[in-house]
């Protein structure tokens, strides 16, 4: 068994974006870092980002695949039999999906939700009993798009919604076993995240049938609002501040940009600020 007396954090999803920058900071913050992706031949960005970092001997790399159970137990166990203990779990890994039920059909929206939902509940099921020991933390990276629903973002929104109703009634019985929770909202962000759906806009469009002319002015909003986006790495500082806070919040934005969007939901009882709000994205 390892002996090291640096706090443990397992890490969903670092091989690019927030997931990356998360856990080189953890690491700089003084934890050692377990950092997993499903595929561990990608992790040579996350290699060279700690080893420029100085923390190259606090991040190690394994495989974790949150959609296979299997997968997720053997990760926990080895980390736990390798340091004794597990103090905190970030889930990061996620899948993006644009595009409307009509179109898509039932089955991009039963793999977003295996990735984005599930896989976050499996995560958080299996370490569970390791962070009532240590007294540890989860710390989950949602999205605006979890408090915020947004055209051609259905089963994405759908996704992160459902995590933030999991995370925010799981946290008070969490907390009565010791184990502090909390969400962390991230805006648009200037990562690999959004290539990563490998989206064909000429493609996109021409299957969108009816819905072409709204789909057209959505895409051209938000290429927009990704050209002013937050770094992976000043989107990844709240997700350490939640893990090294004294007392965090549930509830993170990573920028006063994703507060005031988190906040138009927040304020608006009968959803009408909403929708004149998301109904202008898709005016021609």
């Amino acid at each position: 068994m390892n002996t090291t007396t640096a706090p443990i954090v397992l890490i969903t999803g670092t091989s690019s974006g927030i997931g990356l920058a998360a856990a080189v900071s953890a690491a700089r913050a003084g934890f050692h870092v377990v950092a997993t992706m499903r595929d561990t031949g990608r992790a040579g960005a996350l290699r060279a980002a700690a080893e420029e970092a100085g923390v190259a001997g606090r991040v190690e790399v394994e495989r974790l695949d949150v959609t296979d159970p299997a997968s997720v137990a053997a990760c926990l166990d080895a980390v736990v039999a390798r340091y004794g203990r597990l103090d905190a779990v970030v889930n990061n890994a996620g899948a993006g999906r644009v595009g409307t039920i009509e179109q898509d059909g039932m089955e991009p929206v039963r793999f977003t939700m295996e990735v984005n939902y599930f896989g976050v509940v499996e995560v958080t099921r299996a370490a569970m009993p390791h962070l009532r020991a240590s007294g540890g933390r989860v710390v989950t990276v949602t999205s605006v798009g979890g408090v915020v629903g947004q055209p051609f973002n259905e089963a994405y929104c759908a996704s992160k919604f459902a995590v933030e109703g999991f995370m925010e009634s799981l946290a008070p019985a969490a907390a009565s076993v010791g184990v502090h929770v909390s969400v962390v909202e991230p805006g648009a962000v200037a990562s690999e995240f959004i290539g990563n759906q490998a989206i064909d806009v000429p493609a996109l469009l021409d299957a969108a049938g009816p819905y072409a002319p709204a789909l057209g002015a959505y895409v051209d909003r938000t290429l927009k609002a990704f050209g002013q986006a937050q770094t992976p790495e000043e989107a990844a500082a709240p997700v350490v501040e939640a893990l090294t806070a004294e007392r965090p919040a549930f509830r993170i934005q990573t920028s006063a940009a994703a507060r005031a969007f988190a906040g138009t939901k927040l304020a608006d009882l009968d959803g009408s600020a909403v929708q004149t709000m998301t109904g202008g994205w898709v005016a021609g």
